[in-house]
């Protein structure tokens, strides 16, 4: 008998979000509202920096973790939001799957527990299970999105390694609060655990007063490390802390397949090997069309999505189906547990019979939502909200 393959890897199901994308387009005229793919083009000037790099032969190997000049300008860019990483925290990753996966393949031992709020991206669970790890998640449906100290107090063993974060959040586009941020906050400071600060959507908040993870803990490390009555023991918060960044979403570069992760040089000196082992470096050509990225202006395209988003949440309040106002990303997380059905049930009827198709909430962890994507054009959206509304309207009768 032949040897069995990594057998964690048998009992994970390929990404739901691509199930129900690749239904809808065996639907013909199916609206797709599945995907989190801005219908916008990457800027011009960035396009145009891959096509010089190229007529310059930058075609052969770059350093493993990034040219100097892109990290620098993400160095830079880093401590304009806030944060201080030096050029030698920083890896250059292939999106930011790559670099959540070579940071939990380097913190994990097999049986190591990683908390995962739910409804989370999916792709958290496969990584952690794949890397012999083991998912504790926790329900944050019923308190609005967010953590509580006692959801994190019962959350925690003497497994934990670790707890992913993500806001603003995929799937609900909630933001955490100061709050929550503190009850993450008090975990790590208490226990241990590494912080990795999934912040793909950070350019996407829409309100004032966003607060990152990351930002806190460097606030919180420097005030401890003034005050001479604090616990030597407990400096270490950023040296836990890992924050991953992308280039996909803000500057709508999801096939460029580019981002980052920063982390302080001892836990990152362990990381860079995952990623030399996993990737060895990403393509030289596109590093220079990187750093012209980081000087681009957003701001139009997250107003954009801040109007489809006001539209979103009117048109679906319209048609009974309960939601959480998103404060960033391009999504909305409706509660369908009312219709009396499943949320696979749902998506496929509304493929089926409505010609428009969302993700159904077990895709993150929670049942009875589904998740409506609105980075599509506006026409696509408003065909894609009134058959959603045809459609819910006819299962009440």
């Amino acid at each position: 008998m032949g040897r069995r393959a990594n057998s964690d890897l048998a009992g994970l199901a390929t990404s739901g979000i691509r199930r129900f994308t690749a239904l809808a387009n065996q639907t013909p005229g199916c609206v797709k509202l599945t995907l989190g793919e801005p219908e916008f083009d990457t800027p011009e000037p960035v396009r145009a920096a891959v096509s010089d790099s190229l007529a310059r032969g930058l075609t052969h190997y770059p350093p493993n973790n990034g040219r100097p000049e892109l990290l620098e300008a993400i160095s830079g860019y880093m401590a304009r939001q806030g944060l201080s990483y030096a050029p030698d925290e920083l890896i250059v990753t292939c999106g930011a799957t790559e670099a959540l996966a070579a940071t939990l393949m380097a913190i994990l031992d097999p049986g190591d527990e990683v908390i995962v709020p739910t409804p989370a991206f999916g792709l958290y669970e496969s990584i952690v299970r794949a890397s012999h790890g083991v998912v504790v998640p926790i329900d944050t449906s019923k308190r609005g999105f967010q953590i509580s100290p006692t959801d994190m107090g019962n959350a925690l063993t003497e497994r934990t390694k670790a707890i992913v974060i993500t806001s603003p959040n995929n799937p609900t586009g909630c933001v955490y609060s100061h709050e929550t941020l503190e009850a993450v906050g008090l975990a790590q400071f208490l226990s241990g655990i590494y912080v990795i600060c999934d912040d793909v959507y950070n350019r996407l908040a829409y309100d004032e007063g966003y607060e990152r993870f990351a930002v806190l803990a460097q606030h919180e490390q420097e005030r401890l490390a003034k005050d001479e009555r604090a616990d030597r023991e407990f400096h270490g918060l950023v040296d836990r802390t890992v924050v991953v960044d992308s280039f996909s979403k803000p500057w709508a570069m999801t096939g460029w397949r580019l981002g980052w992760l920063a982390a302080p040089r001892e836990l990152k000196a362990q990381i860079e090997k995952m990623h030399q082992y996993l990737v060895s470096s990403v393509p030289a050509f596109v590093q220079d069309a990187a750093v012209v990225a980081l000087g681009c202006d957003v701001e139009p395209m997250r107003e954009t999505y801040r109007r489809r988003r006001d539209l979103v949440v009117s048109r679906l309040g319209e048609m009974g189906l309960p939601v959480e106002e998103p404060s960033g990303a391009f999504y909305a997380f409706p509660s369908i547990s009312h219709l009396g059905m499943s949320s696979e049930e749902f998506c496929e009827r509304a493929i089926r019979e409505a010609g428009v198709a969302l993700v159904p909430g077990t895709c993150f962890g929670a049942e009875g939502f589904v998740r409506l994507s609105y980075c599509v054009s506006d026409d696509d959206l408003e065909t894609g909200l009134d058959r959603l509304e045809k459609f819910v309207t006819a299962l009440r009768g």
